[in-house]
């Protein structure tokens, strides 16, 4: 029985970890499960599953049931991962840092979904991952699809690694076409069910530029070894050269209970998903990704490449452009503007604790407010 603390328990990740555990559970069970708000839902996992913990970051009352232990204030960090096998990171943006860390900390097997553990803070995270010699496995779609490629090792060598994009629903817009983007536009992904601040990252191409960054500490490499290409159909998930010129892939429907799944399974495989019908795909594309139409992802390589805290303002800047143009304050196009304005008013400085890049993000925040409603 492997024993799962779920962190970001009511997310679109969130609940597709759940759905895992619900098909198997005579090898899966919650330890735990954190929410970072929405206290119904966390109630209603917590009754069905059964946790020996159970918390809502923002705080909140809970109903949970005989033999569950609400968490609280500092006891969240504290507990949260007491008794798990494996750390499940699945809270969006900044916050997932802490729990990254913390079960790091703890020496914790981790499946990783959440992006801005590695964008915002690579450098301590696989400082600690390397020191203590932890399994960090990827949960996101294309970074499973690098790691199964790689034959489950991070550090196998390789020539190249290639990250797929679908190109969201704007990859054949003009820049004219782009400027009348609204909230509801973007939020129609044409191949995933995500949450709405990835969908909108994926529109604008950032989350793409967050994977780069992801590939650079996952694998240990430099930004020249690795390439986006945009594949509108989302069957290769992404793939890897050697230096024979062999490539290989990873194939499958899009769908994220794969990756979820083989992060807790690997190397086994347990049946998941229906098997691809070659036939009937007929044919697969791929493009070269038009960075001139979505400079959101060069903001993010150039941030990657810049390295410090660079990443950590990035990200602190894009949360806030993206709840502002999801609450209709701006339009689409000023999201990248907001990102790259707050880059240039802030200085960068060194990676060199969790308290700096807090530091950054918090000063992220408040100058991407200043610069989007004029303040």
């Amino acid at each position: 029985m492997i024993n799962i603390s779920l962190i970001g328990c009511t997310g679109n990740i969130g609940l597709q970890v759940a759905e895992v555990v619900r098909r198997y559970p005579e090898r899966f069970r919650f330890s735990a499960l954190v929410a970072g708000r929405k206290g119904d839902g966390l109630c209603r996992l917590a009754h069905e599953f059964k946790p020996d913990f159970a918390a809502i970051a923002g705080g909140g009352e809970l109903d949970l049931p005989s033999g569950s232990r609400a968490l609280s204030g500092d006891e969240i960090l504290s507990h949260c991962f007491d008794g798990a096998d494996v750390a499940f990171i699945a809270a969006g943006g900044f916050a997932g840092l802490a729990y990254t860390l913390r079960a790091a900390e703890l020496n914790k097997k981790i499946a990783l979904a959440n992006k801005e553990s590695l964008v915002c803070g690579g450098e301590l995270v696989m400082r600690e991952v390397e020191k203590r010699g932890l399994d960090l496995v990827p949960v996101d779609s294309e970074h499973s699809a690098l790691f199964q490629a790689l034959s489950f090792q991070r550090n196998a060598p390789f020539a190249r690694l290639v990250l797929t994009a679908s190109g969201g629903p704007f990859r054949n817009f003009t820049k004219e076409q782009l400027a009348r983007v609204t909230a509801q536009d973007a939020l129609k992904h044409p191949t995933w069910s995500m949450g709405a601040k990835i969908t909108i990252d994926s529109a604008t191409l950032l989350n793409k530029g967050y994977e780069v960054i992801e590939a650079k500490w996952l694998y240990n490499t430099d930004f020249d070894r690795i390439e986006a290409v945009v594949h509108p159909e989302s069957i290769v998930h992404s793939l890897v050269y050697f230096e024979d010129g062999a490539a290989i892939a990873q194939l499958g429907y899009p769908d994220m209970r794969i990756p979820i799944q083989l992060a807790l399974t690997y190397p086994e495989r347990l049946p998941c998903s229906p098997q691809l019908d070659l036939v009937q795909l007929s044919a697969l594309h791929f493009e070269r990704l038009k960075e001139e139409n979505f400079p959101c992802f060069s903001l993010a390589l150039a941030a990657g490449k810049e390295g410090g805290t660079a990443p950590t303002v990035l990200n602190g800047a894009g949360e806030e452009a993206v709840r502002a143009f999801l609450s209709g304050s701006i339009p689409f196009s000023k999201i990248a503007e907001t990102i790259g304005e707050t880059l240039a008013r802030i200085p960068n400085g060194a990676a060199s604790s969790f308290g700096a890049l807090q530091e950054a993000d918090a000063l992220a925040r408040r100058k991407a407010t200043e610069f989007i409603y004029g303040k």
